[in-house]
């Protein structure tokens, strides 16, 4: 009986979309603007001739019930395609498409199906201005009380489109994306897979990870609830929150070519960026290249170094030639410096450089004097591993203006073991210039100034309203020894940064630390403010933020 009833109610809105049909072909069609259609405007122009419905639902996974008239057409599978051209043209035309005709794809909602068709005809040269996606997809339809046929979807009428080349202008192949990871400035490689996979916790292939340079961005993020995309304003504005701009070129990339559809589609025909291209091979054609391209599971590996990378590129014979832009910056006491350092290494203790807002030109002028300049690399130089003092040096020297700023992982210790010199000052020679007082020599440490003052995030921000501060959560954590004594108003997380760490002082593996971020609660659009009762853990809650891709961390200290 059930059975029964429901083929009377497919065969009922057949019936009433096919007696609706002479009073909708009497009516101007009028596209909607966009590329985006509502259900009440697909409610009322379904049917109509101009109008071609495609379920683009994969093969195996077919809805128990479609939008009457919807045909059935799954073009994407894993993995790059090349049919010939005049089976593509003979594919599309069974589906019936022909030129001007509209073009309404439909999925289940909140998904990289409609994209990835939508993406898949553009790519095959079907106009833009032809294809449109169902907002929301079968979940809004249900959810709006759209009429469902059942069973298998329709055979249409044979179309008539006829197929020029590929359109190269929407698709960007490897060796192109290879070369754009090298200059990220200009580049995005934005990645639409979950946090899992670009953190290494897990992977479709060999090699976890993501692509170097790569920014976050999954798919779902484009999404609301009721599986609608999110309004452009809200997309821009986690956008700019990434340091996305619209005069970059965006190449979105995924596992398999899926789900990197969705910013595609969201950048090119919601916001208008005049420069996306999606990587159809995706992660999958990365790996398969027979160079074995790296992939990374930090989000910022090169602000930590080691020896091999130290010497080859602080080494005084390409500081000789003028060919390094490596500075080396020991933070450690002097009288421990005096004992050995690395070859060129400049001492600065670290606990004696200047708070946030105090004595910043002073750094500056010493760092200058030093041959430390703006546009090199300073590597931080410590005990080992990453600790209070290197990570208060990372703050102050990005404070002072450095754009590049990594530490030094390993130790003078482990230097000297594996052979390499190590260098010791003369007899006679003067004590290093303490920054922080240029008119004294720097003695023992002593503790260092509470950093009151926030850090300016390091988002690179667009002059418009979407760029206004507050537009996502201040955020609130704690990476202290111990929980705060004086915890500000408000819901304060917690995470010592120590269980961060490996006992070695190296940072845990990047999926490690990403679930325990996530498990604290910490989310990824919000300006965090690294709080600690001692500048130094404070400092090292931003450092290990900034590692894992975070563009809007400040650094507060409170008072013990």
């Amino acid at each position: 009986m059930k059975m029964l009833a429901a083929r009377a109610v497919g065969w009922l809105a057949l019936w009433l979309l096919l007696c609706a049909l002479p009073v909708l072909a009497g009516t101007p069609f009028d596209r909607p603007p966009g590329h985006l259609v509502t259900v009440p405007w697909l409610q009322q122009n379904l049917g109509r001739p101009e109008l071609l419905l495609l379920d683009a639902s994969p093969r195996g996974r077919e809805p128990a019930s479609r939008i009457p008239g919807a045909v059935a057409a799954e073009l994407f599978s894993f993995g790059p395609r090349e049919p010939a051209r005049a089976q593509m043209q003979q594919l599309l035309q069974s589906w019936g498409i022909s030129p001007g005709r509209a073009i309404v794809i439909v999925d289940e909602g909140g998904s990289y199906q409609a994209t990835r068709l939508f993406w898949d005809l553009l790519h095959q040269g079907v106009p833009a201005q032809d294809l449109f996606i169902l907002d929301g997809g079968m979940a809004k339809w249900k959810a709006s009380g759209g009429a469902l046929s059942q069973g298998p979807a329709p055979k249409p009428p044979a179309g008539t489109a006829q197929l020029g080349p590929t359109d190269p202008s929407v698709r960007v192949r490897l060796p192109e994306f290879l070369a754009a990871t090298a200059d990220p400035e200009a580049n995005v490689m934005l990645e639409a897979l979950d946090p899992d996979y670009f953190y290494g916790g897990a992977g479709f292939f060999n090699r976890p990870g993501h692509v170097p340079h790569a920014k976050l961005m999954p798919s779902d993020d484009f999404f609301n609830d009721d599986k609608t995309f999110k309004s452009a304003p809200e997309i821009a504005r986690m956008l700019d929150y990434l340091g996305v701009r619209p005069e970059q070129q965006v190449l979105t990339y995924c596992g398999g070519g899926g789900a990197a559809a969705v910013p595609f589609f969201a950048l090119k025909y919601l916001l208008g960026y005049p420069r996306v291209r999606m990587f159809a091979e995706s992660q999958m054609g990365w790996l398969q290249d027979p160079r074995e391209l790296p992939v990374w599971t930090y989000a910022a590996p090169q602000f930590m170094r080691d020896t091999p990378w130290v010497k080859a590129w602080a080494s005084p014979m390409l500081k000789s030639f003028g060919l390094s832009t490596v500075s080396l910056v020991d933070v450690r006491p002097a009288e421990v410096f005096r004992l050995g350092h690395l070859p060129l290494a400049v001492n600065l203790p670290a606990l004696a450089l200047p708070a946030p807002g105090r004595n910043t030109e002073a750094l500056k002028q010493k760092l200058a004097q030093a041959g430390v300049l703006p546009s090199h690399e300073a590597v931080v130089v410590s005990e080992g591993g990453l600790n209070e003092r290197s990570a208060l040096a990372f703050v102050a020297l990005e404070r002072a203006g450095l754009k590049k700023v990594s530490i030094y992982l390993d130790s003078v210790e482990l230097w000297a073991e594996k052979g390499l010199d190590v260098a010791r000052p003369t007899v006679g020679q003067s004590s290093p210039v303490d920054p922080a007082r240029p008119d004294r020599t720097a003695g023992p440490a002593s503790p260092a100034p509470l950093a009151t003052s926030a850090h300016a995030s390091s988002a690179t921000r667009r002059a418009d309203p979407l760029a206004a501060p507050g537009l996502f959560p201040v955020v609130l954590l704690a990476t202290g020894l111990q929980p705060l004594r004086n915890a500000p108003p408000g819901r304060v997380l917690y995470l010592p940064y120590t269980r961060l760490l490996n006992a070695d002082g190296r940072p845990k593996a990047a999926s490690e630390i990403w679930n325990m971020l996530d498990q604290a609660g910490v989310p990824r659009y919000a300006e965090v403010q690294v709080l600690a009762d001692a500048p130094g853990e404070a400092a090292m809650g931003y450092v290990l933020l900034r590692l894992m891709g975070w563009p809007d961390v400040k650094v507060v200290a409170t008072a013990r």
